[in-house]
């Protein structure tokens, strides 16, 4: 069962998943995934075609926005926006242990004005995940608008 953690009311993070947990996911009324896995990180991983075939066997839609390091992060921000933009309903982000996409949304929504750098960092902090250390670029992010 994926450990999925609610960041608002349109968007989760978790852990990676599984294709058990497909199911379950689209029971929860999410209508995306978001990957933010590269393939072949780590050995018995599920891949991102096998997470996009099972995202569209049970209606929702997939994007893979892999970040294997820090320059990832800057680079992919827009692809984030735009896949929760496109989503028609609730968005669910996983990566490894869930950072990867906590940080990515926080960095992202900040971008764009939709968080501040504060409330980015509280509602991330309310999800189990500790982004005090983004505070720096989140802040230099909400001062380049």
């Amino acid at each position: 069962m994926a450990d999925i953690r609610k960041v608002t009311e349109s968007f989760a993070v978790a852990p990676q998943i599984d294709v058990d947990d497909f199911a379950s996911i689209q029971e929860d009324g999410f209508k995306f995934i978001i990957n933010n896995r590269p393939d072949e990180e780590t050995f018995g991983q599920m891949p991102g075609a096998t997470a996009n075939a099972k995202a569209t066997e049970f209606g929702m839609g997939y994007k893979a926005v892999p970040i294997s390091g820090p320059g990832d992060f800057m680079k992919s921000m827009k692809a984030l926006n735009d896949a929760i933009a496109e989503s028609e309903g609730p968005v669910l982000a996983y990566c490894r242990s869930g950072t990867r996409s906590i940080s990515l949304w926080s960095l992202a929504q900040v971008k764009i004005g939709a968080e501040t750098p504060e409330s980015a960092i509280e509602k991330a902090k309310m999800a189990g995940y500790d982004l005090s250390h983004l505070e720096p670029t989140l802040n230099q992010l909400a001062g380049s608008k």
